[in-house]
């Protein structure tokens, strides 16, 4: 891949409508947008990948597979980690129905790709075919049809409150049994037989509900429309960064914020949620970190997202020597905070009493760069939706603890899916 020109940015919505329209010519693509956030981590404000020079898809020995298409040709990687890749990393298996084709991994090298970096106003255009530029990248690729209002969405429950909360006090009884000290547990919305515009879907997400790490992934015919808070892992040189999420609030007016934000650092109850998946977090990393280098660099942050308040902790390591990058995120996969603790057990429980199978929602999409650095996210506060069989999924979660009240984690879910609900009320 070439660099073929760089070029100012001055009116990124316009662009990003044009970057959305873009992937309707491409089998696969990845806008990644991080709205701004200050992150000392992040290294780019937007990447915009088409089409796929080269394509893996694993579903058995994934992480191997991965290393292997990375060494043949270390380059820009894009693609996803679906949840169900536990089934490749422990002896576990998942039941319910499958909607998507979402295979448990898969990455592409793309032919095109589109960055700003942190601090810039330029975007700069790489590619592996003869362009001139972005102009005539756009004037090739981009289709002449507008992105469609998605119209009306009909939310169904794929659980009823009372059943949710009936599987919220058997997972304490677990709990209480010593089975598990924590788990996340998921519930979704959904609507079959529907047809929208995914993009429009996108666009809509991304101005109601502005995230670090969200994005839009087109895979052939399953799509991902995703607004999330929260990043997995991230790789600069040899330091890793892990920053779970656990204790939301919703998010209130100015002038009662600080009471709300202090409440929730203080609450003890949110407290055990974080410091449990730190803890496992620590853990995971420490099977590939040098020794004596994980440390928990900040414990309990309060951070301000458009329609919560969240919990997060950042725990970091140094990659030992002797392994790769492929080594720590198969040793970290999948993340702690959508889980539970201890982890296989937790993922058991998950299966025997969610009502759904969760496939990429608690995955995760992101980058891999040719020198080895990477960062991805948790994929939640996303929906997912199907073009071939025209069925379209949001999926929303919360730990559960002994102290965990079954009607207060309802709600929590019901907030943490406002956004897109919001979207909805909105069309109305």
């Amino acid at each position: 891949m070439k660099k073929i020109g760089q070029y100012p940015l001055s009116n990124y919505p316009e662009l990003q409508k044009q970057l959305l329209s873009m992937s309707k010519s491409f089998k696969h693509a990845m806008l990644l947008d991080s709205h701004n956030y200050p992150d000392p981590y992040g290294k780019y404000e937007r990447l915009a990948a088409f089409g796929a020079y080269r394509l893996l898809e694993a579903e058995k020995d994934a992480f191997d597979q991965l290393a292997n298409f990375y060494e043949e040709r270390p380059s820009w990687l894009f693609g996803h980690l679906s949840y169900d890749l536990k089934n490749d990393i422990e002896q576990l298996s998942s039941d319910h129905l499958k909607h998507f084709d979402f295979c448990q991994l898969c990455f592409f090298e793309p032919m095109h790709l589109l960055i700003q970096r942190r601090d810039s106003t330029d975007l700069e255009y790489w590619s592996t075919e003869k362009v001139k530029g972005i102009e005539d990248l756009m004037h090739l690729k981009a289709p002449t049809s507008p992105i469609m209002d998605h119209g009306n969405i009909r939310w169904s429950a794929r659980q009823t409150k009372k059943q949710y909360i009936e599987a919220v006090n058997a997972l304490k009884e677990e709990i209480r049994y010593g089975n598990i000290y924590e788990i996340n547990y998921c519930q979704e919305f959904y609507q079959k037989e529907i047809e929208l515009d995914p993009l429009s879907l996108a666009e809509d997400l991304s101005f109601n509900s502005p995230m670090p790490y969200g994005g839009y992934y087109k895979n052939g015919e399953d799509h991902l429309i995703c607004a999330s808070p929260e990043r997995f892992l991230c790789k600069r040189a040899r330091k890793v960064i892990a920053q779970p999420i656990k204790g939301t609030a919703k998010r209130v007016a100015n002038k009662e914020e600080e009471i709300i934000k202090k409440r929730l650092k203080d609450d003890l109850k949110e407290q055990t949620e974080n410091v449990m998946i730190v803890d496992l977090m620590r853990n995971d990393l420490s099977k590939t970190a040098a020794k004596g280098s994980v440390k928990v660099e900040e414990l309990f942050g309060v951070y301000t997202f458009p329609q919560v308040y969240q919990l997060i902790s950042t725990v970091s390591s140094e990659l030992a020597e002797d392994k790769n990058f492929h080594e720590l995120i198969k040793g970290a996969f999948p993340m702690g905070s959508m889980t539970g603790a201890p982890k296989i057990s937790a993922m058991k429980l998950s299966e025997k009493y969610e009502c759904f199978r969760r496939e990429l929602y608690s995955g995760s999409i992101g980058y891999i760069e040719p020198n080895g650095d990477f960062d991805f996210n948790v994929v939640i506060r996303s929906m997912l939706y199907s073009s071939k069989s025209h069925y379209l999924s949001l999926a929303v979660g919360g730990a559960i603890t002994d102290m965990a009240d079954a009607e207060k984690e309802y709600e929590e879910c019901l907030i943490k899916a406002e956004a897109v609900l919001k979207m909805q009320d909105q069309k109305e």
